[in-house]
């Protein structure tokens, strides 16, 4: 009976070693930007919806809402369709920085208020360290190829509709005592 509890044993010490290696080797196969490869989230299932004065314009989003998700953000990207973008969701209405170092598409920042009223559209360079802020304090911000919100009509003021930014809570800005929260990046 020893012997048959002792070889159980084993069996599970070894089980156990298999699911640590694998576990070990899927999530090493996640592209990240700290190994410079390019990390592609799942498309939303939701559409997002700018209303400009001509008409609704749609898109297929990624949805960057965690630290190291919006990080990486579209860094190493080499393409990206015309109808496609990536919507940073921060955990609070702030001040946000980006720029664009690893990133060689150039890209329409369009920066948005918790309301989804867009407060700010900036073009990014590509590979540049330049940081770009709207200058007022968002709680997303959508990238889209460079161009795209020109094209579309996207402009000041246009309201945004993503189930993303129609159910976001928290607080709407940093408390008094806090000061201006740490820029986001991507």
């Amino acid at each position: 009976m020893t012997h048959r509890n002792g070889l159980t044993a084993g069996v599970m010490c070894a089980v156990a070693a298999v699911m640590v290696a694998a576990a070990a080797f899927f999530y090493f196969q996640v592209p990240s930007a700290a190994d410079g490869r390019a990390m592609v989230l799942p498309v939303d299932p939701a559409p997002l919806v700018v209303a400009t004065k001509n008409g609704d314009r749609s898109f297929s989003i990624e949805v960057a809402d965690t630290d190291a998700e919006r990080e990486a953000g579209l860094m190493y990207r080499q393409e990206m369709a015309d109808d496609h973008g990536m919507l940073f969701v921060f955990p609070i209405q702030q001040q946000v920085g980006f720029w664009m170092k690893n990133t060689s598409m150039p890209l329409d920042l369009i920066f948005i208020g918790q309301d989804g009223k867009i407060r700010a559209v900036k073009q990014g360079v590509p590979q540049s360290e330049a940081v770009i802020s709207p200058g007022v304090p968002v709680r997303f911000v959508l990238e889209l190829k460079a161009g795209t919100a020109a094209r579309n009509g996207i402009e000041y003021g246009n309201l945004l509709s993503h189930p993303a930014i129609g159910t976001v809570s928290g607080p709407s800005s940093p408390p008094a005592d806090k000061g201006d929260a740490p820029s986001g990046g991507g």
